[in-house]
């Protein structure tokens, strides 16, 4: 896992045995143990890390009025019952241009308005609730709704 690793020399000192991943992987996602040795006593302490993902397909960059599809996935292992997302803090209703199905959620004709945190909530059959953000940008015309500019004959037209 290296470079991806690190432990803080200086918090040893101080009884701080953490380990750091930067990035984290979806396949970091398992058991993890510390085991530390003092004057022939051993300390041990076990972790389990979960993992959530979200992805968008197509990849970024996502271009105005073209479909899309975020996904959220978890490595978490009980049966999953639901999954709720939310733009800018607001429940998304998933009709009409929004469409949900286990985890991922379609978005038919993306706007320039749908830009900006999707967040995802998967519930599971234990009532473990696991979440993650997505930062959408959509590529796209964020101008007037006419379409048409007028510019005087000899002056400079954007």
């Amino acid at each position: 896992m290296r470079p991806r690793v690190s432990v803080q020399d200086s918090a040893l000192r101080n009884g701080n045995f953490s380990l750091r991943i930067n990035p984290v992987r979806s396949e970091d996602a398992g058991m993890y143990e510390a085991q530390v040795t003092h004057n022939m006593d051993v300390q041990s302490c076990q972790v389990e890390l979960g993992v959530v993902t979200v992805t968008l397909s197509p990849p970024s960059p996502v271009v105005e009025n073209e479909p899309l599809l975020l996904s959220c996935n978890s490595s978490h292992h009980a049966s999953l019952v639901e999954t709720c997302w939310f733009h800018s803090g607001h429940l998304v209703p998933t009709s009409g241009t929004f469409c949900s199905s286990q985890g991922a959620l379609s978005i038919l004709r993306p706007a320039m308005s749908d830009a900006g945190a999707w967040h995802c909530q998967l519930r599971y059959s234990d009532n473990e609730v696991i979440s993650a953000t997505y930062n959408l940008q959509i590529l796209g015309f964020d101008g007037p709704s006419n379409p048409m500019v007028y510019a005087a004959a000899g002056s400079a037209a954007e």
